[in-house]
């Protein structure tokens, strides 16, 4: 094996490990009196181990709150039900996702689904909660990804699952906003996976993917072409950026993938001035894991302590909600973890105003007509463009290393005004 081999797969493990520590929890939380006859079981997938473990480092803290918030039962129409949730694992894979999900479905018979973070765990979630009549919610995947990546029709949809996130016009516009204010060569190298993440970033006829964000302001994408997930050689993709004169570098990648990445770059000697990746660089354990190198990296930021709403279930703010899980773990917060509180937020109001919580028919009846201020904002799905879905706001920022380690600052609100700005976008070099 070469050295650059070895490097790359030291990287991934670290990237990949980074991430772990969600990976001890019970696969049953039951919630509520002890005595209480009637018992509300509700699925949870996540995947806590393997590349996407990054995404699930909050769900402990969550259903533990959860637990807390929960432990005198949930009222629905006077009768009280102690709530059981049950935590099942994808370990990273959509396959894995889908049996856990077929296993809550049909041997444990939850009456609602709950799923969150990326393609690779809400499609096959929502496809089984679909095939099956369960009613399910979903978040942390863009819509796109969510409606095509499934065979969809935005405006027709589907029947059973109901899903809140941003959608890819949102965020590419705040990443052009981003890049527009600092100067560049405005050529851009796109990282596409042959995913259903990928291909819906690098889709260059979609109105909403990069190359039409960055044809309409004037900046040039080279797409570097599709590639297998998991690759350990990114050379073609350096080499033709490096030829292009790329200035910037965007995509979507899983964070052992552009920890791979980066290090090849590095040792190429391919410096450009903007990084701006999706999923990859959302976490803090992920940019302490990559290191110095981290300091000046961007992304998208879909939930954070400056977002300015409130739990409808807690009360909490984003800030109070940030700085309780900081004390309770020892962990800087993380984006996720508001959107996993407001799957549960939702799960609560629509049990709490379903007329028949044995009956699934119901139980959607009050999924359809939703009108919740949630932690990261609200949820409504009215929107008749696009059914079953309700749009979160998103905007961007970036890594910037100070004396208590790394955090993440806020520079466009291009596609969300109403999330303060907190500092410039600096170069890399």
């Amino acid at each position: 094996m070469s050295q650059q081999s070895i490097a790359a797969g030291l990287s991934r493990r670290r990237l990949i490990k980074a991430g772990a520590a969600a990976a001890v929890l019970p696969a049953v939380f039951r919630i509520g009196p002890s005595h209480a006859a009637d018992v509300i079981r509700i699925g949870h997938v996540a995947p806590l181990t393997g590349p996407l473990a990054a995404f699930g480092e909050p769900v402990p803290y969550v259903l533990q709150q959860m637990a807390n918030r929960f432990k005198n039962g949930l009222n629905v129409g006077g009768k009280t039900y102690a709530i059981e949730i049950l935590n099942r694992d994808t370990e990273s894979n959509a396959n894995r996702a889908s049996e856990v999900t077929a296993d809550l479905i049909l041997r444990d018979e939850v009456r609602l689904l709950l799923a969150a973070s990326t393609f690779e765990t809400v499609n096959p979630v929502a496809d089984q909660a679909e095939l099956n009549g369960v009613p399910g919610v979903t978040a942390d995947c863009p819509w796109q990804s969510y409606i095509f990546g499934r065979h969809g029709d935005p405006k027709k949809g589907f029947t059973w699952t109901y899903h809140f996130f941003w959608g890819l016009e949102d965020a590419t516009a705040t990443y052009v906003g981003l890049w527009k204010s600092v100067d560049t060569n405005k050529i851009v190298g796109g990282l596409f996976p042959n995913d259903a993440d990928g291909n819906a970033w690098g889709d260059p006829d979609h109105p909403g993917a990069l190359k039409q964000s960055c044809a309409r302001n004037g900046f040039k994408l080279i797409d570097g072409g599709r590639f297998t997930p998991g690759i350990e050689d990114y050379s073609a993709q350096i080499s033709a950026f490096q030829k292009a004169g790329v200035d910037i570098v965007s995509g979507v990648l899983a964070p052992p993938d552009f920890g791979v990445f980066w290090q090849q770059a590095a040792q190429q000697k391919f410096r450009p001035k903007i990084v701006t990746v999706a999923k990859a660089l959302l976490f803090p354990s992920v940019i302490t894991a990559i290191g110095d190198r981290a300091d000046g990296l961007s992304t998208e930021v879909w939930w954070s302590p400056n977002h300015p709403f409130k739990s409808g279930l807690t009360g909490e703010s984003a800030h109070d909600m940030n700085a309780a899980y900081e004390k309770a773990t020892s962990r800087p917060w993380t984006q996720p973890m508001g959107f996993k509180h407001a799957l549960f937020e939702v799960a609560a109001d629509v049990l709490g105003r379903t007329a028949n919580v044995d009956d699934p028919a119901s139980i959607l009846d009050a999924l359809k007509t939703t009108n919740y201020a949630s932690v990261v904002g609200l949820i409504r799905w009215n929107n008749p463009e696009l059914k079953n879905i309700c749009k979160t706001p998103v905007v961007a920022g970036q890594w910037v290393k100070g004396p208590k380690g790394f955090e993440l600052v806020i520079c466009d609100n291009s596609s969300a005004p109403q999330i303060p700005v907190a500092g410039k976008l600096r170069l890399l070099s």
